[in-house]
């Protein structure tokens, strides 16, 4: 009996240790100052579960592992080893204002511009998949596939098939399926990649022994890249659900890809070869890379995740813009951006650029869409114009900048890409493309509605404090 007096003040002790200890590391490590005063009151409003939270999920253990796996790297992909602050060299033939732009991602992308590279964009499943089959049958040395998503439908099947298939020729095949991701299908795509043969690998898959509960750090990659002279890369994932039925039917899901050659290619494997290391250690090898087209683009690769990547996107996003004289025109399934880019378009608008947002009006999360509603009131009054394309939802994400400057990529404009995901984005330096995609925007914003004033001041009470409050956790959805 005389033991309990002592064991309840070892345990009080210990949490008057362990809660300011945990609160403290979280006041020195988080950068955004709402994700540290979350975690410091959770820290000392619950003692006990708290501190056991935040070791489990508020703690980022990917940057030093990342950086130790690049260390030996740096020999064979020296970009990866530059200063932040040391510029890339711009040798592609650009013309002023695209060079311009152009500054931006050589202050702080890892990868070269590099020129010569031909893209072409796909529209919704129905024109992609049967591309991408089309090269994974083709492939003669590797295939590499990296997705968020990868169901196990006909549609995903059909993918299955096409790798075992390369595999069985005597293909490099690996496949990367990030491990939360994995779960939208049953069963997994993994578990039949790997009965077929196929080595398969799932990113931060969660477990239990020994404990990992990272489901915040997603790899949100779309990447497929053959023999490295064709990739595809942008925002779709593998599944029947983007097939888009004429006329649309419910659960269709609208997306664009973009077939690539050239160059840039190597560049988009040797970030597959990097995640693949990081996930389970295995170095692949080099190929010969695609040649280089003489009436190809410039074109940059641009990471960003939770290791030394961090905010690349959004900085390059926040200077892009601030460099547009004309439009900033901007496609994206999800906006919840950070402050810094709101503040970067209200001041674009403000300048006399022509500054669009189209969203889809029917939302796969609603939540996400209350939560945007929010504040939208912001840009809507400093002049950004806002619209909603009709159904069926829009997956495509695309940022074009005066017409001569795209990027594609996975990135939404939510903090969930912004802060915790690895992303991929290639920017591309083409004006017959560039204004492709803006005449695209366009007629989806024409054939949408615009966002008005009226609309937002409009809605009940009810609606609003609805909308407030899932607003509240937008640095997490």
């Amino acid at each position: 009996m005389d033991l309990l007096p002592d064991l309840s003040l070892i345990v009080a002790l210990l949490l008057a240790v362990i809660s300011p200890l945990a609160a403290a590391h979280a006041l020195l490590f988080k950068r955004d100052s709402r994700a540290a005063i979350g975690w410091v009151g959770l820290c000392l409003l619950l003692p006990i579960a708290g501190p056991v939270i935040y070791l489990l999920f508020g703690i980022n253990r990917i940057q030093r592992r990342a950086q130790q796996l690049d260390r030996p790297r740096l020999a064979v992909e020296p970009e990866r080893g530059r200063p932040r602050h040391a510029p890339q060299p711009i040798e592609a033939e650009l013309d002023p204002a695209q060079l311009r732009l152009a500054t931006i991602g050589a202050q702080l992308a890892s990868h070269r511009l590099c020129s010569g590279n031909r893209v072409e964009p796909l529209e919704n499943g129905n024109h992609a998949y049967p591309a991408m089959l089309d090269a994974i049958a083709s492939a003669q040395h590797a295939v590499w596939l990296s997705t968020y998503i990868f169901d196990t439908d006909a549609t995903g099947r059909a993918f299955v098939d096409a790798l075992t298939g390369a595999e069985r020729r005597g293909c490099c095949v690996r496949v990367l399926i990030d491990g939360v991701g994995q779960y939208y299908s049953w069963p997994t795509a993994a578990r039949l990649l790997r009965r077929s043969g196929v080595t398969c690998a799932r990113f931060l898959a969660p477990r239990l022994l020994p404990p990992r509960l990272s489901v915040n750090l997603r790899n949100h990659h779309k990447m497929l890249i053959i023999d490295d002279q064709v990739g595809f890369t942008g925002g779709m994932n593998i599944g029947g659900r983007h097939h888009v039925s004429s006329p649309p039917q419910r659960g269709d899901v609208a997306d664009l890809q973009f077939r690539l050659s050239g160059p840039i290619v190597a560049r988009l494997a040797a970030e597959f070869r990097r995640s693949w290391e990081f996930s389970i250690g295995e170095t692949l090898p080099t190929h010969t890379p695609s040649r280089a087209h003489e009436d190809g683009c410039s074109a940059r690769v641009i990471t960003d995740g939770p290791d030394e990547d961090l905010d690349r996107i959004t900085l390059t996003w926040c200077a892009l813009i601030a460099e547009a004289r004309h439009s900033v025109l901007i496609e994206t399934p999800y906006f919840l951006p950070p402050r810094e880019l709101i503040g970067a378009l209200q001041a674009a608008s403000l300048r006399g650029v022509e500054v669009r947002l189209v969203l889809p009006e029917k939302n796969n999360l609603p939540f996400v869409h209350w939560a945007t509603r929010n504040m939208l009131w912001e840009l809507v009054y400093q002049g950004v114009n806002v619209h909603y394309q009709p159904p069926p939802f829009s997956h495509a994400k695309l940022l074009v900048i005066d017409e001569h400057y795209l990027q594609i990529g996975s990135s939404n404009w939510d903090a969930r890409s912004l802060r915790l995901n690895f992303e991929l984005q290639v920017e591309l330096f083409d004006h017959t493309l560039a204004g492709a995609m803006a005449a695209r925007i366009r007629s989806r914003a024409d054939h949408g509605r615009a966002v008005t004033m009226d609309e937002l001041d409009g809605r009940s009470l009810a609606v609003r404090l609805r909308d407030s409050f899932f607003w509240l956790f937008s640095p997490y959805l």
